[in-house]
Parts: C-alpha cells; sequence; structure tokens
C-alpha cells in the first residue's frame, strides 16, 4: 500500500549550458502532472568561473523557491568540440552542486532515454519534445525557448521512470 505522503512527489529538471540553462519543477500528485514553474537562467559573468557561480546561485534560488524533492539532470553527451563538451561539463557540475546543496537525490539521464520515453524515439527533434512536454502537461504551448521545455522533459522523464521503479519493486 502507498501511504499518502507517497503520493505527491515535486521533481526539478534541468538542462545545463555555460550560456542558458534551461530549469522546469513538475508535481505529480496521484498520477497527474502538473507544471508548477520553468524557465531559463541566462548565464552571466565576466569569467568562466563566474559563469559557473551564476548557474549555482540561479538554481540555488529556485530550489529554495520550489522545494523539489528529486532533481533530473541531462547527461553530458558527446561533442564535436573538446572545449564544449568540457564547458558543458563543468555547467553540469555547478547544477548537480546546488542539488547536493539542498541533499536532493539527483538522477542523470542521457538525451536519447529522454527523448524515447516522451516521444517514442530517441532521435525526436527538439520541437517534438516540446508538443510532447505541452500536452503530457496539459498545455496547447510551453512559453520560452527550448531550453524550457528541454527541462519539463527530464522532470517527466524522471517522473515515468520513477513511477516505472515503484511499479518493478512491487512485483
Amino acid at each position: 500500500m502507498i501511504s499518502s505522503s507517497d503520493s505527491s512527489v515535486t521533481v526539478l529538471g534541468i538542462d545545463p549550458g555555460s550560456n542558458i540553462t534551461g530549469w522546469g519543477v513538475v508535481r505529480e500528485s496521484s498520477g497527474r502532472l502538473e507544471l508548477v514553474a520553468n524557465g531559463v537562467l541566462r548565464v552571466k559573468g565576466s569569467s568562466f568561473s563566474d559563469r559557473l557561480a551564476c548557474i549555482f546561485h540561479g538554481l540555488h534560488d529556485i530550489i529554495a523557491e520550489y522545494r523539489p524533492q528529486e532533481a533530473g539532470v541531462e547527461q553530458v553527451f558527446t561533442a564535436k568540440n573538446i572545449m564544449s563538451a568540457i564547458k558543458l561539463a563543468q555547467a553540469r557540475g555547478a547544477a548537480v552542486a546546488a542539488c547536493a546543496s539542498f541533499h536532493l537525490p539527483v538522477q542523470d539521464y542521457e538525451p536519447t532515454l529522454v527523448k524515447k520515453t516522451l516521444a517514442g524515439t530517441g532521435r525526436a527533434e527538439k520541437e517534438q519534445v516540446a508538443f510532447m512536454v505541452a500536452r503530457l502537461l496539459g498545455r496547447a504551448h510551453i512559453e520560452g525557448p527550448l531550453d524550457t521545455t528541454d527541462a519539463l522533459a527530464i522532470a517527466v522523464c524522471h517522473l515515468t521512470l520513477r513511477r516505472f521503479r515503484r511499479l518493478e519493486s512491487l512485483v
């Protein structure tokens, strides 16, 4: 039997980037998804370390405001440019550190798994994922850049796979 305290969970999805970091907060209650909040951090700073601090502090403030219980973060994908991959990994590290400062459990998700979970194929275009995110959250459209719908997709993927893991544990 599932206790009432287990019937609702709020998740922060993060699409890390060194220029724009997307974020989205989704709550699931009794199997129903609800969009709580979403947006992007437009990363600023005169040095790269300032940019990483911007990501950390921005997400820190978001976590403090919305109090998610868990987080999902996109894994670094293989990039053509090694320096871009390193910067992305560092941005991701700042995001994970912000979550860790609140003792949030963080789950990593490969972009192809997120796309497959939401759109049925790991090669789905960003617009297709955005369309599915909007539908799953009961919206006609999600305002903002694709970074925000990518972050919401990570949160929805986390909740979907979390549900499957809980069902497996009952068997």
